[in-house]
């Protein structure tokens, strides 16, 4: 089973907005038994980020972890979610 986090700055607000979007988009591929979902926040997970499959950040993370993180801003602005689903897909495939 692969593991996705989904984190913001706080663990609370966008993180929870943008996990039910993720949901959703497992349901509609049909994967959403294939996956098990983290929610947290950024603070938490810095040293833990190899823990996961596919980390989904609604916030600015370290330069040391950049290139492990998909950016979850298109979930909240509504522009790039494709591409954003795109990247999370082919981490899950790995």
């Amino acid at each position: 089973m692969k593991k996705l986090m989904v984190m913001c700055g706080t663990g609370v607000a966008t993180s929870t907005i943008v996990m039910s979007k993720v949901k959703d988009w497992l349901k509609e591929k049909g994967i959403e038994n294939q996956v098990q979902l983290f929610q947290s926040k950024v603070a938490d997970e810095m040293n833990k980020i190899d823990d996961y499959d596919v980390v989904v950040s609604t916030t600015v993370v370290s330069d040391g972890i950049k290139d492990k993180v998909i950016m979850g801003l298109p979930l909240l602005t509504g522009m790039g979610i494709e591409e954003m689903f795109a990247q999370i897909e082919k981490k899950l495939r790995d």
